[in-house]
């Protein structure tokens, strides 16, 4: 990774670890996301975020989620479609508090029954937090 400003080394998408050229795809948009930081995402990737149509292999996946929004572990399933072999997976869910936050255990739940693991959690945005997943080896 390059030097970076102090500015951008603070932007909590330099924290999701995607670089120039990575193609991103984005899962579970909806007007509720945090669009200063799908701005980070796309500056820091220097295109925009593929959607749910992207039919090529992606370096990684942000998934959007809310409680209420369906089954988690099927969308997790899903985000691994077009994923590249050792992309992460960031599952993003309303902090604590907010409309449609998802309880801890339910993600880790729900990755373990998708084949996946919690890498970690932290605060991305002030109204969501980012849980880093990652494919269980075969």
């Amino acid at each position: 990774m390059s030097p970076s400003s102090d500015a951008q080394a603070s932007s909590p998408a330099d924290v999701l670890g995607f670089e120039p050229g990575q193609i991103v795809q984005e899962l579970g948009y909806a007007d509720d996301v945090d669009l200063d930081l799908r701005d980070a995402i796309e500056d820091s990737i220097d295109a925009d975020l593929e959607d749910e149509d992207c039919q090529e292999i992606v370096d990684g996946v942000v998934l959007w989620w809310r409680d209420g929004d369906g089954d988690l572990v099927d969308a997790l399933v899903d985000a691994l479609t077009t994923l590249a072999e050792g992309g992460p997976v960031w599952l993003l869910t309303p902090k604590a508090g907010r409309d449609g936050h998802v309880l801890p255990a339910t993600v880790q739940e729900s990755a373990d029954l998708a084949g996946m693991r919690a890498m970690g959690t932290m605060s991305l945005a002030p109204d969501w937090s980012g849980t880093r997943l990652a494919s269980r080896a075969a």
